[in-house]
């Protein structure tokens, strides 16, 4: 199937869930185009492995963290060297009619030097195609690109990175600066484990921020950088939110009133955000919806965290990633490995289903995929929200958070 066929069977597999009105339609693809469309997380635009490069460097020996670096390598920056990725890459883009994506782009944990490889490749990536996409370093970034015809990324990072001396909290928290001069514009206080800040959404204790944490709260609006709190512990969320001076974010989780789930939020919490002046994102990770796990599941959650917060503090933030087609074909090139320990931060309830098949799961969704972004808008239209409502929810109300943290930086 070539790339244009499954983003035309996704985009079909929406529409025969969604069933709009022409009207509907039609309405909801041109506010969609019309609107700055901003998601507060995204996984990015996934190129495919190189399995015969994958293949000789195991057959070389090489080692479970050098294979990591190359894979991630390849599939964050392949785009850049092959017209026909890049035309693919393109046209997920344009699809998607995503403007700018808040993009995963620093490793999940709290080592500088391991958090700094995603940040380099996409730096590489957007280095090589900067005609296409630019790295958004403020927020009136975002905006210049999209007037230019360009698309955007704003840099984000799944861990606060720590020096790991353990000397002062100042002299711990020093990198912060350095990667906000990187270009990182918001980083998760937690992913799912504890660690030195405050408890993660999969630990039983749920123990809240340390002392330690509020130090880190501190730093991170001194320093201009949004908080976002979608894989930390609700006692982690609830004392960050009274501890924060700028709004912070939970950029891609659900609602618990609907589906209860480690990475979804209670409605107090939800309100807990908004009254920061921050927003709830919801995400399309079928298992975290629940439900029949299809864009109708997604949309009840964005309506339920809309009557709990209003709509100025509601996000899209997706959370599975556009996957080329030709992901399995480079797949099958690569030698089965031996078995690798589970990773540290890969922290799930036991029987969870994003544990079991997670990825499998999650393909047998297509209404819910990153192409079918402007399906989402034509869901708000259904659902009898607002224009105005509608703008803020797809773009305007995570641009309104980047430009109150970047207002209250004060270095």
């Amino acid at each position: 199937m070539s790339w244009q066929e499954s983003i035309d069977l996704a985009r079909q597999v929406g529409l025969d869930v969604l069933q709009p009105t022409a009207a509907q339609l039609e309405h909801g693809l041109k506010l969609h185009r019309d609107c700055l469309v901003a998601e507060s997380y995204s996984l990015g635009v996934l190129a495919p492995l190189d399995g015969d490069a994958m293949a000789r460097a195991m057959d070389a020996g090489a080692a479970d963290s050098e294979l990591q670096m190359l894979s991630e390598s390849m599939r964050m920056t392949r785009w850049a060297y092959s017209a026909d990725l890049r035309a693919e890459y393109q046209a997920a883009w344009e699809a998607s009619g995503v403007d700018c994506a808040f993009q995963n782009a620093g490793e999940e944990g709290n080592d500088a030097l391991r958090m700094l490889g995603r940040l380099a490749h996409y730096t590489h990536l957007t280095d090589h195609m900067r005609d296409f996409v630019t790295r958004a370093a403020f927020p009136d970034d975002i905006e210049r690109a999209r007037a230019a015809g360009r698309r955007s990324i704003v840099q984000t990072c799944n861990g606060i990175p720590l020096a790991g001396e353990g000397l002062t909290m100042a002299a711990e928290l020093r990198y912060v600066r350095l990667f906000f001069e990187l270009g990182c514009r918001m980083m998760h206080l937690t992913y799912n484990r504890r660690n030195l800040i405050g408890d993660g959404c999969a630990e039983p204790g749920d123990a809240g921020l340390s002392d330690f944490g509020r130090a880190a709260v501190a730093e991170l609006n001194r320093q201009g950088v949004i908080i976002d709190v979608a894989h930390s512990g609700w006692q982690t969320c609830l004392e960050t939110a009274r501890a924060s001076s700028v709004p912070i974010v939970s950029s891609h989780a659900t609602c618990d009133a609907l589906n209860h789930h480690h990475r979804a939020k209670p409605d107090d919490l939800m309100k807990a955000i908004a009254a920061t002046g921050g927003t709830v994102g919801i995400t399309n990770v079928p298992a975290f919806l629940g439900g029949t796990a299809c864009i109708d599941a997604m949309l009840d959650h964005l309506d339920h965290a809309i009557r709990v917060v209003g709509a100025e503090h509601v996000t899209i933030g997706t959370d599975r990633p556009y996957i080329s087609v030709r992901a399995a074909e480079e797949a099958a090139r690569i030698p089965a490995g031996h078995r690798q320990r589970t990773r540290w931060e890969a922290l799930w309830w036991e029987n969870d289903p994003v544990q079991q098949s997670r990825w499998k799961q999650e393909r047998m969704m297509q209404s819910t995929t990153w192409t079918n972004w402007p399906l989402f808008t034509v869901g708000l239209v259904q659902r009898g929200h607002s224009d105005d409502d509608i703008r803020a929810i797809i773009g305007g109300n995570i641009l309104r958070v980047a430009r109150d943290a970047c207002a209250a930086r004060e270095i």
